[in-house]
């Protein structure tokens, strides 16, 4: 599963920095595939959608941080368990029940992120 902020966020930008997908955003942020990864240009996505990783895309929330599901790996084959959900003062960092996935997907997803 990806991760999800909650509303009850405070928007204190501690999360940001501690995600190794560059998958969080600031409130009102654009945000893209190669923000932070190794995607530039057209690319296929993990699905075999042809995308443009620079397209910025809309911000999924104007009012506290968010975290992109497609770029969000659960910190998969960089640590542990989320890195966010370990610094979040207010603990909400919780799992995306609407984005389910195996550790098999998510570490796909790192590989297709970083180009491993």
């Amino acid at each position: 599963m990806a991760i999800i902020i909650t509303d009850e966020c405070i928007n204190c930008d501690a999360c940001i920095s501690e995600c190794p997908n560059n998958a969080i955003y600031e409130p009102d942020d654009k945000w893209s595939y190669s923000n932070g990864s190794s995607l530039k240009g057209m690319v296929k996505n993990l699905i075999g959608v042809d995308i443009d990783a620079d397209d910025e895309h809309d911000a999924i929330s104007d009012e506290f941080f968010y975290i992109v599901a497609d770029k969000c790996t659960e910190c998969k084959g960089f640590h542990d368990k989320p890195q966010c959900a370990s610094v979040c003062p207010v603990d909400c960092c919780i799992l995306d029940e609407n984005h389910v996935e195996t550790e098999a997907q998510l570490l796909d997803k790192k590989a297709w992120l970083h180009n491993e």
